[in-house]
């Protein structure tokens, strides 16, 4: 009798984890995780409307009146957001606030429309199309992010907090209505506040340096009150309940000029919403494409149009909050859309609002001062990746800066226009930024192919793809045989891949010819890397890309002790593998860091050095390849330009 064997029993179905993202903490931490985000972003959520109220003229009841509006639809777009839906938001732990860059600009079309509720009607009018205008564009601006290099966004963003500092200088005397510049106690609130804030981001880390901005504004409008300079009587009047309506202070009303200002804030805002979507798809471990851009700007888009309806203002994600994200590591979505939740109840009780209205001009003026000069910081580090060399560029920064400054320091101006031109030079910011974008385009877009750049280095013309298509092999080979040291084994074997559709399909090409190649093709590039610090980079003769890419870390300019204990270190390292310590110095940019990672590789084993050595020679080559190729890397200069230098796990070129 033959015996039949038994079916193995059925492997039990897995169900699939969820994405961090996805997760939902318990209830007891999702409410105290949301709460620390509140707090992180209170202080940037009220500033914009106290600063806008200020400025145009409306009262303490109407200032109040925004506050609420401006937390009630931040926690409604914070939703939209993070929870998302159909294609709307990005649904990523990404809380939205109004962005700053709508400040001057706001204030500027408001005063222009005569002030008070008059101009608030105005702004509300650009708001609603400059929101609508951002949706509809959600799915193409992928392709208008080459207009916006880092040398347009950093000027931009220096611009902004720049143009911004005059009006914290004004609330540091006392606001537009009771300046008083030789106040001495204005002076001690709005530098005690000051000082306060840089002390605790000083000698506290973690939640408390994220919240130095609200612990400023709370201490010093308690003293400020202590002493009898603070009053909180329109909290008494203030309802606890009340709801903000849509178009409380009237039907909006449009103008043309208001309508172009606030859609160049909302092109400006889109390439930090990239950056930030990008930064956090990095810190939460999830992919991000062009349809996630997409769907992020349309939330920009929907909150924008919902702000001027329920009377607020232009949205953007809050780089606050992404920092924050960053170093807690929760990666919940949900905790920012419980963030989202408890704004949206802050929004509906008056008497929050008319706490936050009473704080002093001096000490709102102390904390502005602190964020709008890191405003203009960030754009100081984002112009410092732009090659000066390349005097388009230096004409493109001057010349927006200068007419920044000059519609900033003399308003009056604004006079010696023609009437539609008014609300452009009447925002130094408006005027800077169109001036930064015209520029750029004239300069580095408008005209006929300029053919191959065969020295590679930045400042020169770069080469365009219709001129890689139409290389001979000699040429192709000229050409990108300077993006590696040595033989040219690996461009020949891209060369073959030809036609190109696009810059990605062509570092494609690239990359595989460099890790397909042959091990003693391999081993000849790694070869041919000259050393790191050695007398040919400081005497210039090792190479024009050798030495620019080493002089990133000053190793061109090397102190007698810093060439010691390099080439300590590189000798060690060429003794016990057989080939030279290659290291992509623009992603290590201190001796400090090249040390300390030469000195950690010499610990490894040589197949693991083999396989690093091609990696960082990859790193290597897609540096010289941005620099080479016209609009190589679009995508990553926009996710980066709020973010200085960071790498964002950048393995390859």
């Amino acid at each position: 009798m033959t015996q039949h064997a038994s079916p193995a029993p059925a492997a039990p179905a897995t169900k699939r984890r969820k994405h961090p993202v996805d997760e939902v903490p318990p209830p007891g931490k999702l409410a105290v995780y949301g709460i620390q985000h509140v707090l992180a972003f209170y202080a940037g959520a009220v500033v914009v409307p106290i600063l806008l109220a200020s400025a145009i003229g409306l009262s303490e009841r109407e200032l109040i009146h925004l506050i609420n509006a401006d937390l009630f639809t931040c926690g409604i777009a914070s939703i939209i957001q993070s929870v998302g839906f159909w294609k709307v938001g990005v649904k990523l732990p990404l809380l939205q606030g109004v962005t700053f860059t709508a400040v001057s600009p706001m204030i500027a079309i408001g005063l222009a429309a005569g002030g008070g509720t008059d101009g608030l009607l105005v702004i509300y009018g650009s708001v609603i199309v400059a929101g609508l205008f951002t949706f509809a564009i959600a799915p193409f601006f992928s392709r208008l992010i080459r207009f916006f290099p880092p040398v347009v966004t950093g000027s931009v963003i220096t611009i902004i907090g720049i143009a911004l500092l005059p009006v914290a200088a004004g609330d540091v005397v006392g606001g537009a209505a009771s300046a008083d510049p030789g106040s001495g106690r204005n002076l001690a609130y709005a530098a005690g506040t000051l000082a306060l804030i840089v002390l605790m981001q000083r000698f506290f880390r973690g939640f408390l340096a994220t919240v130095a901005v609200l612990v400023g504004l709370v201490a010093g409008t308690l003293v400020a009150w202590a002493l009898g300079d603070a009053t909180f009587s329109a909290v008494g009047d203030s309802s606890w309940v009340g709801v903000t309506t849509p178009f409380f202070f009237g039907l909006p009303k449009f103008s043309i000029a208001a309508i172009i200002s606030m859609v160049v804030v909302m092109l400006i805002t889109a390439v930090e919403t990239t950056g930030d979507v990008f930064a956090t798809g990095e810190i939460v471990g999830k992919r991000i494409g062009r349809a996630d851009i997409a769907a992020a700007l349309r939330a920009d888009g929907l909150a924008t149009t919902l702000g001027g309806v329920l009377n607020s203002f232009p949205y953007t994600c809050f780089a606050e909050n992404v920092g924050l994200v960053r170093l807690t590591q929760v990666r919940s979505r949900w905790v920012v859309a419980a963030a989202g939740g408890f704004m949206i109840l802050i929004g509906l009780v008056p008497k929050a609002g008319a706490v936050v209205a009473g704080i002093p001009h001096p000490v709102l003026g102390g904390a502005a001062l602190a964020m709008f000069a890191t405003v203009a910081v960030v754009g100081i580090q984002t112009l410092g990746r732009v090659d000066f060399n390349d005097h388009r560029n230096v004409v493109i920064v001057a010349t927006s800066l200068g007419l920044a400054l000059l519609v900033t320091v003399q308003p009056g101006i604004v006079q010696a226009v023609p009437g539609w031109a008014e609300i452009i030079f009447g925002s130094g910011i408006t005027l800077g930024s169109i001036t930064a974008i015209v520029l750029n385009a004239v300069f580095h877009h408008v005209g006929g192919g300029r053919g191959p750049a065969l020295s590679g280095a930045p400042g020169t013309d770069q080469v365009r793809l219709d001129d890689v298509n139409a290389m001979d092999r000699d040429t192709f080979v000229a050409t990108f045989g300077r993006l590696f040291q040595g033989p040219t084994d690996v461009v020949e074997n891209a060369y073959a891949q030809r036609p190109f559709s696009s810059t990605a399909q062509l570092r494609a090409a690239l990359q595989e010819s460099l890790f397909a190649a042959p091990p003693e093709q391999q081993a000849q590039l790694v070869a041919a890397y000259p050393a790191l610090g050695a007398d040919g980079v400081g005497d210039g003769t090792a190479g024009e890309q050798t030495v620019l890419d080493q002089a990133a870390a000053g190793l061109d300019r090397l102190t007698e002790d810093d060439h010691t204990a390099l080439r300590e270190v590189t000798t060690a390292y060429r003794e016990k593998f057989g080939f030279p310590l290659i290291v992509c110095v623009r992603d290590a940019p201190s001796r400090e860091r090249i040390l300390e990672q030469g000195a950690a590789r010499l610990q490894n084993c040589p197949s693991q050095e083999k396989a690093a050595a091609l990696l960082e020679i990859a790193k290597i080559a897609g540096h010289r390849f941005d620099a080479l190729v016209a609009d190589a890397n679009p995508v990553h200069s926009a996710r980066t330009q709020k973010y200085g230098s960071q790498d964002f796990g950048r393995a390859d070129f």
